[in-house]
């Protein structure tokens, strides 16, 4: 009765976790699509009634601005705001971190400094896949071990070096492992005894 219980509550938080930042997503798309909305009423009047050019313009305006901000970021005055911005709002929030440097690497970046390694940290008498957030002063190791299915939830260890194993395989990889329930560890553990030699 008690796994069929945890069985119910981690695919209900699953589930959660998976559907919310979906439905944020659409919701404040449709919002910012009503902000513009007044903007694109007067060009919406001059084409025909049958279509659905208040709402299309409205998503055309919308998609042009977050394409424009994407643009003004890579200056260096837009980074340094950009940075600002994340130092002082987004990374106070939990997840936050893992989450950026998932997106980085899904967009092809690689800032080293900025995006999580993936590793296998010896927790207890197990292996289990994390990933290192940041290197100590004194050599230790702070990981971060993400729950099954979903990475964006987990535990935070402070670990000696001799107890983190740093994977040279890709961050994408990492995050399949953990969201396929492990399958797929067999390569992260190849990839452990590979840096050994």
């Amino acid at each position: 009765m008690k796994q069929f219980i945890e069985f119910v509550v981690k695919a209900f938080v699953t589930g959660l976790l998976i559907l919310v930042p979906v439905y944020l997503s659409v919701l404040l798309l449709l919002k910012a699509m009503n902000s513009v909305a007044g903007l694109a009423k007067p060009f919406a009047n001059l084409l025909p009634e049958w279509l659905p050019a208040e709402h299309i313009l409205s998503l055309i305006l919308v998609l042009i601005v977050c394409f424009l901000i994407g643009v003004a970021v890579r200056t260096p005055a837009g980074r340094a705001i950009q940075e600002r911005i994340e130092k002082s709002f987004f990374e106070r929030m939990p997840g936050y971190a893992l989450f950026r440097s998932l997106t980085q690497r899904l967009a092809g970046k690689n800032d080293e400094e900025n995006v999580s390694k993936p590793a296998l940290a010896e927790i207890e008498d197990a292996l289990v896949p994390a990933f290192i957030i940041e290197e100590l002063e004194d050599g230790r190791f702070t990981v971060f071990v993400p729950s099954v299915p979903t990475p964006f939830a987990g535990a935070v260890y402070i670990l000696t070096p001799d107890r983190v194993h740093p994977l040279d395989v890709p961050f994408t990889q990492a995050i399949k492992v953990i969201s396929r329930w492990g399958q797929g560890s067999k390569e992260l553990v190849t990839a452990m005894e590979r840096n050994k030699h």
